[in-house]
């Protein structure tokens, strides 16, 4: 049992403890494995020689015993609400409740509240006033500053001040996490950790922040101005979106009710040994072992024979929160690293060789980063790939060839898949062409390393939608295509392409969609991997919902906004099905296009 870090008082005193440094609550079941937020916060404590216990989904609709049975910590509480906002784990995008939840035993649902950020801090700021609470994790991380929030419709403040937490860590958090303890060992207070970068703390509204040596200030539209203006929620996001990509951004601040936020700027991309050594920590890779009989937990089921070899992504996709939260500077892994924990994984005794997924945010980024790192110092884009792949990035596959290479002849590995999506356009040159090194690459892949269907992600058919989501031509998805098809016969591989599409996004119109379908049935496909848009804190997508302009023209976006109106474009999708013919013969004929009536309709 103490392989695993502690869950209750039996287990604390396992370990010969009375109290702990930390308490950890986590809205996820804990599962020690790289993967899940909770143990690898955990493992960063442990392993800076503080004492910490968790609190997997505390019960806080009964007496609360779950927040009272460690006690007060030495140093301070800490919160994360689970590997997911919470409210994406609740709700669909027509707002209906889900019947499960990926992240708890069994699937079950009900396990963690709405907002179980700000609700887990409420009960520990009541049961424990005095005591520093530090938040992070998606849900802290992305609401960080005064949001959208779409489950309620409305404006919310940043929720370091609905929660009352004292602290908020943003990002991936290995790095301020580890200064704020080095802080406190030296004796710092908690309520003077206001230095640190990658964190976020209050001061009263009429004060401002201390003066800084090495960062400028700039004051976004407050909360209130916001609220007035969605003009001014636009403008923020701007100036957000761009602090979370620069190297050397300035600090923001921002009025919040009766508060100031001030949001330090994030630490400069993790090196490859500092995200190497995370790795080497002590994860026994399973559920704890208080879920035994309780069922599967789906979300480790699904990644628990998977390696992530890289994290950040510099695609910059409209809808995606990964650069906001991980960065867009991509930190690879080292190759020794990737493989000692693919021997890891061979030594479980499940395991029957099948590696599900070698990938990352974007499963072809693996090494790649600026020629020229000055010109990376410098730049604001959002995107390194979109409109064009920057003539500084350097995108060369042999290191991932290589990987992918050495990961096959591990001793035990049948098949090592690629499961996550892969961006397809980063295999053509400005010509159109896919050169002969990255056709090497995409050969490499659609051979050795799909289990039969390849994920890929065009999003949408129209170029205006493309345009607003900051993805490529659907042009390229077509060229992909027809490579597939050519390598697949090359090896007599009988396997699939598998393209997602979004509905509903900002700028989708119902004339966009039914092109999108007539695309479909030209290309013969009947799609499986479609999602309504749904509107998630700091996506550039989101702000554009909200405002109803475009952050970086201020220009109008048409955005379907209502239930009707996005049920209606996802029927787009299923054009085949005979109970949405109606429906959809009568929408278009709406929209004055009953000329696409005959395209969708007729036989080829």
């Amino acid at each position: 049992m103490t392989d695993w870090l502690p869950t209750s008082r039996k287990e604390l005193e396992m370990r010969g403890w009375d109290e702990v440094d930390v308490v950890l609550f986590s809205g996820d079941a804990y599962v020690d494995h790289p993967s899940f937020g909770a143990a690898v916060i955990g493992r960063i404590i442990e392993s800076k020689g503080f004492s910490v216990a968790i609190v997997p989904q505390p019960n806080w609709r009964d007496d609360l015993r779950d927040f009272k049975k460690f006690g007060t910590p030495r140093l301070f509480f800490a919160i994360s609400a689970g590997c997911m906002d919470s409210m994406v784990n609740h709700y669909t995008a027509n707002l209906r409740r889900r019947s499960d939840d990926a992240y708890t035993p069994g699937g079950a649902a009900g396990f963690r509240p709405d907002y179980a950020m700000t609700t887990y801090s409420q009960i520990i700021k009541k049961l424990y006033p005095d005591t520093p609470l530090l938040i992070g994790g998606i849900e802290a991380s992305l609401r960080r500053v005064a949001h959208y929030d779409y489950w309620s419709n409305s404006l919310k403040q940043s929720v370091l001040v609905d929660s009352g937490a004292d602290l908020l860590v943003y990002g991936m958090g290995e790095k301020p996490l580890s200064e704020i303890l080095s802080l406190l060992k030296k004796g710092v207070p908690f309520h003077k950790i206001t230095s640190v970068p990658q964190t976020v703390y209050k001061i009263p509204r009429k004060e401002n922040p201390q003066a800084h040596k090495s960062w400028k200030d700039y004051e976004l539209h407050s909360y209130e101005s916001c609220k007035r203006t969605r003009a001014n929620y636009a403008s923020n996001f701007k100036k957000i979106e761009e602090a979370s990509n620069r190297w050397e951004a300035e600090r923001l601040v921002q009025g919040n009710g009766d508060y100031k936020i001030v949001i330090n700027p994030p630490y400069h991309t993790a090196s490859t040994e500092e995200i190497d050594s995370l790795y080497d920590l002590p994860f026994t890779r399973l559920p704890h072992p208080r879920y035994t009989g309780k069922g599967p937990i789906p979300a480790y089921e699904m990644i628990k024979f998977s390696i992530n070899i890289h994290r950040g992504c510099f695609g910059g996709c409209s809808f995606c929160t990964i650069s906001a939260h991980q960065g867009k500077h991509v930190v690879s892994r080292s190759t020794e690293s990737v493989l000692r924990e693919v021997k890891r994984v061979t030594e479980m005794p499940d395991f029957k060789g099948y590696l599900s997924d070698i990938g990352g945010p974007s499963a072809n980024m693996y090494q790649m980063r600026g020629k020229d790192l000055k010109i990376c110092e410098q730049c604001k884009r959002p995107s390194c790939i979109y409109p064009v792949i920057c003539s500084n990035l350097n995108v060369d596959y042999s290191p991932l060839i290589d990987l992918y290479k050495k990961v096959r002849q591990v001793e035990g590995i049948k098949k090592a898949f690629v499961g996550s999506g892969v961006r397809y356009d980063m295999l053509f040159d400005k010509s159109g062409n896919i050169p002969p090194a990255r056709a090497e690459y995409a050969a490499e892949l659609i051979r050795h390393h799909v289990s039969g269907r390849l994920k890929v992600a065009p999003e949408h058919t129209s170029e205006e939608v493309l345009k607003v989501m900051r993805k490529p031509s659907f042009e390229y998805f077509k060229k992909f295509k027809t490579f597939f098809d050519v390598v697949n016969r090359k090896f007599k591989l009988n396997q699939e392409l598998i393209p997602y599409f979004i509905s509903s996004h900002p700028g989708s119109t119902d004339s966009a969609m039914a092109e999108l379908a007539i695309q479909m049935k030209e290309l013969d496909f009947k799609l499986e991997q479609v999602q309504d848009f749904t509107p998630t804190p700091m996506t550039l997508s989101s702000a554009i919902f909200y405002s109803g302009v475009h952050p970086y023209t201020l220009e109008k976006v048409f955005t379907p906004l209502s239930q009707e109106m996005k049920i209606a474009q996802r029927r787009f999708f299923f054009w085949y099905k005979r109970e949405n013919v109606a429906d959809l013969k009568k929408t278009l004929s709406k929209i004055g296009r009953t000329d696409l009536i005959n395209k969708l309709f007729n036989k080829k």
